[in-house]
């Protein structure tokens, strides 16, 4: 068995005297590589929720294509180090305020375009401004001039106007390679923000038609599209021979293929009429490393499952509530039976991994059935209605979703109903829109290496739907003020410290239930070789090599 397990906690950028990031030496001019024949391979993923826009897809499948398509200012090292082989040369700032961004010669869109700090600047602004709908808007919430980019609403978050402004004034080009980036307050670790994909720069061809380009993306990165993105069919890519990054694809071509259920795809892998799977079906995690051998992959994972809690539903309105239902599950059981081990069961929200994570944080994820009982009975809980449990079809969740329904019946005596037939393109407009009407299962694989990006962008008022993915609807002012005192502390160990103290008000309020940090089990055909899963879940399908 070929086990490809990380080491090393990934660590949150340090905070150097001069604040100063730059690159360790000049760009690769890899895009001179012969357009030789090195073959295609297939890849499963589900269907992606929005168009095939960095700015909109916040999900991990479209996140995959996306992956493959685009390269943003920084990448990641295998220690979540900032690493400066994407886009910008160096970013820097005497303040934490305004930070100074030098690109790299020579990088070009599909198109043959230049990518310019002007592609960085009109990307950013398209996607913070409110009337676009972009799903990522809110990651650039802390650039000065945002607020004006957002259309003034009413009560039920209706837009009642037009934004004020069009651009945000925080951002600056300087000239076609330098743009300068003001935010409202400091940011020591703004840097190891910009290398997700909320951050890629956009050609100008984008701006003529954004519907059109989100079906055929142009990108800069190591593969480019050649015919559209086909709904409930996928996308396949070709390599992009000019690319100026150092990993230069090593298959000619690699097809994005779209499964309605993650068995259908593993099925097909054994029988070799698939490729690659990145996330096998719980139910095949016992059998996976026999069946498959040395091309079965184990990588530890920054991916978080959890359950969230709509607080907008006066049945859980009450934390003794939340915290009641989630001492009633045994994590522990479901991860053995179920996930045959590849499952931690969550105690904190900050996964393992991570610069900041602490075991146990969370007093109420232990199973505790007589402290869960007395809690439901204060709250006056009405234990003859069901509850409604929700998850997403497809992805395998169905065995794990059941497991809990059938402990909160056992522990709590509270009925459940199942409500599992949604895909994710029906699911998540569904969780954005409240009409969730119990507990609902969700996910997160961090954007960025650092415990904030645990927090902030899932529970931040800031978050709330529309402008984030504060799915739960919570809120909590001393929450948010620790969150903010964290962003603007002036060293890695004090911003943690604020951050741990957020975890803790977060974790007394309860407003989802931590499941589990899982293992990522990827399983792969004979037809390719040097299959790789990165920190964020994703495999680096650029590294990829087709063996006929």
């Amino acid at each position: 068995m070929r086990s490809s397990t990380r080491t090393g906690a990934l660590a949150a950028a340090g905070v150097a005297a001069t604040l100063l990031l730059s690159a360790c030496g000049p760009a690769s001019d890899s895009g001179t590589a012969a357009a030789a024949d090195d073959g295609s391979f297939s890849m499963f993923i589900g269907e992606p929720e929005n168009p095939l826009v960095p700015g909109n897809t916040t999900e991990d499948q479209g996140n995959q294509v996306i992956s493959s398509l685009w390269t943003g200012l920084v990448q990641y090292d295998e220690t979540g180090g900032v690493a400066y082989t994407g886009v910008a040369d160096s970013i820097a700032s005497d303040d934490s305020t305004t930070w100074t961004v030098k690109l790299k010669d020579g990088w070009t869109f599909h198109d043959g375009t230049p990518v310019t700090a002007a592609s960085f600047v009109d990307a950013w602004n398209y996607t913070a401004y409110s009337p676009n709908a972009q799903a990522a808007s809110y990651f650039f919430a802390n650039v000065a001039g945002y607020g004006d980019l957002q259309a003034p609403t009413d009560d039920q978050d209706e837009p009642t106007g037009d934004p004020a402004a069009t651009e945000m004034t925080g951002l600056a080009v300087v000239d076609d390679q330098t743009f300068t980036v003001t935010l409202d307050a400091p940011f020591a670790q703004w840097p190891v923000t910009v290398g997700y994909s909320a951050f890629y720069p956009l050609p100008e061809s984008f701006f003529d038609d954004p519907e059109a380009a989100g079906e055929k993306p142009v990108g800069n990165g190591p593969f480019q599209a050649e015919k559209a993105f086909e709904p409930g069919v996928g996308i396949t890519l070709t390599r992009y021979d000019e690319y100026s990054g150092e990993d230069t694809a090593e298959a000619s071509s690699v097809e994005y293929r779209v499964y309605t259920d993650v068995a259908t795809a593993y099925t097909d892998v054994l029988a070799g009429n698939l490729d690659v799977v990145r996330r096998i079906p719980a139910d095949a995690s016992a059998s996976a490393p026999t069946e498959f051998g040395d091309r079965y992959l184990e990588d530890t994972s920054s991916s978080f499952t959890y359950l969230g809690l709509p607080l907008y539903d006066p049945r859980f309105e009450d934390k003794r509530v939340r915290q009641a239902l989630s001492m009633g599950i045994d994590r522990a059981a479901i991860a053995t039976a179920i996930f045959n081990g590849t499952r931690t069961p969550a105690t904190s929200v900050i996964a393992p991994m991570i610069d900041g994570a602490r075991e146990n944080a969370c007093t109420y994820c232990r199973l505790d059935v007589a402290a869960a009982n007395e809690l439901l009975d204060a709250a006056d809980f009405d234990r003859d209605e069901p509850i409604d449990l929700w998850f997403n079809a497809g992805a395998g969740q169905d065995a794990w979703m059941e497991a809990v329904g059938n402990q909160l019946r056992q522990n709590l005596g509270v009925d459940f109903v199942l409500k599992g037939d949604l895909a994710i393109p029906e699911y998540m407009p569904l969780a954005m829109q409240q009409g969730f009407t119990g507990p609902f299962r969700s996910g997160w694989t961090m954007d960025y290496p650092s415990p904030q990006n645990y927090l902030e962008p899932l529970y931040s008022t800031g978050a709330l739907i529309p402008n984030g993915a504060n799915l739960a609807h919570y809120s909590n002012g001393v929450f948010d003020q620790l969150v903010e005192e964290g962003n603007q502390a002036r060293s890695n160990a004090a911003a943690i410290e604020k951050y741990n103290q957020a975890e803790d008000v977060l974790l007394e309020d309860m407003p989802i239930i931590p499941m589990f940090f899982q293992v990522e089990q990827s399983v792969f055909s004979e037809h390719v070789s040097d299959v790789k899963v990165d920190m964020f879940g994703r495999v680096e399908a650029a590294e990829v090599t087709v063996n006929d």
